[in-house]
């Protein structure tokens, strides 16, 4: 990439291949890089302001200002069965997040319950995996300490 200096214009140009940032107006690219800041504090610090419980059932999707209406709304996605737990921590929820940032961020939350498909699907193949491939493979070692503590790994992993 080259920079080239135009006389006619009153401002440098780029020749070359140029970033998508870097084409992105001025006041675009403030309100982006402020947004994705915060929300990204959010998701780090999900743990931390929602607390063990709700952290474990839900996670924060996104984040719409609407600044004509006044309102700041953090959707959040909840696993099906444990709306109400989260519902009932909501304002405990948008005063940790203000309390957090130093200012009114949020003055409501939205809740969107979805279907956790995936975890039943993970225990599911953990169990067979270890059923099937690993114990051939784990009986053809030789050592039998080594053989006896992958076997119990096994039990372990089943467990969890």
């Amino acid at each position: 990439m080259r920079f080239k200096n135009n006389t006619r214009q009153l401002k440098k140009s780029i020749q070359g291949l140029r970033s998508f940032k870097d084409s992105l107006p001025k006041d675009i690219k403030k309100t982006i890089i402020k947004r994705a800041y915060i929300y990204s504090q959010i998701i780090d610090n999900w743990k931390h302001i929602a607390g063990n419980d709700i952290f474990k059932v839900c996670f924060p999707k996104s984040f719409k200002n609407l600044s004509s209406l006044g309102i700041k709304r953090l959707n959040i996605m909840v696993k099906k069965g444990h709306e109400l737990d989260v519902e009932y921590s909501r304002k405990v929820i948008i005063d940790r997040i203000n309390t957090f940032f130093g200012y009114e961020f949020v003055n409501n939350i939205r809740i969107i319950p979805f279907e956790d498909k995936n975890e039943k699907f993970k225990k599911n193949k953990n169990k067979e995996m270890i059923k099937s491939k690993f114990i051939q493979k784990i009986s053809s070692i030789k050592n039998d300490k080594i053989k006896d503590s992958l076997f119990e790994l096994g039990k372990l992993i089943k467990e969890k």
